[in-house]
């Protein structure tokens, strides 16, 4: 079947994208690079043309609060017309689990908002939740350090690996259309701090970690299991250590 990407030059769109032509689909990689705009609408009825799935793992280039807001609606509302106007059979779109509890954060808040438009579409769709992503611990701290100190909220993290978000995803693609939410997730229940940390010491990252009661996530408070998974996760595989030793 043909299956549309949107985000497909990124770090999980590339990986969707190869997953599913393994498996002998017809894939479009749809970027602005490739002549394919969300916010404008570039090349999207071209690119939806007999498509029956819709992959949806574009990102923001900006955080900023109003920015991201404006890319989410935007983009998938461009998207979503775009979908029922060629017909789209099913619409599959990565968001983040834990994203109704932390609306404290402007860019969950932008995603609450994608999922909502999603909901009310009436394309068939599945949003697929994954957890942080193992490639993103830097990153996390990189938002949240003063000085040479990483200032985490207290929480537990179940992190997972880009290339098993990717496979869930395109899991998905090949699916049936759900109606609503899957979750995804690695094997591993961590600290956030402990998470952090062994991330940094595997880079030599000499700063300091602390749990500071003032922190937040991406500008949310977090309580103990805001970024964990429900019982009905599919668990991957990949433990972090041994995606460590592998880089």
């Amino acid at each position: 079947m043909k299956v549309v990407v949107i985000g497909g030059t990124g770090l999980i769109g590339s990986k969707v994208v190869g997953r599913l032509e393994e498996h002998g689909h017809q894939v479009v990689v749809a970027a602005p690079s490739t002549g394919v705009d969300t916010l404008t609408g570039e090349g999207l009825a071209a690119a939806l043309k007999d498509a029956s799935v819709v992959v949806d793992v574009s990102n923001s280039p900006s955080f900023e609060d109003a920015a991201v807001m404006e890319f989410f609606r935007t983009s998938t509302t461009n998207l979503l017309q775009a979908e029922r106007e060629a017909g789209v059979g099913h619409h599959v779109a990565l968001s983040v689990v834990g994203t109704d509890r932390l609306q404290g954060s402007g860019y969950f808040r932008a995603k609450l908002a994608q999922e909502e438009l999603i909901k009310a579409s009436g394309v068939p769709y599945t949003i697929v939740h994954a957890t942080q992503f193992f490639e993103f611990a830097k990153g996390l701290a990189d938002g949240v350090t003063d000085g040479d100190t990483v200032r985490l909220p207290a929480g537990k993290i179940q992190p997972i690996v880009s290339d098993d978000v990717a496979a869930a995803v395109a899991r998905a693609a090949a699916g049936s259309p759900v109606g609503g939410v899957v979750e995804v997730a690695g094997p591993e229940v961590f600290e956030l701090e402990e998470f952090i940390r062994v991330g940094l010491t595997a880079v030599d990252d000499p700063r300091k970690i602390v749990t500071a009661p003032e922190a937040t996530y991406w500008g949310a408070e977090l309580q103990g299991s805001t970024l964990l998974p429900g019982p009905d996760a599919h668990i991957a595989e990949t433990r972090f250590a041994d995606w460590l030793a592998r880089q």
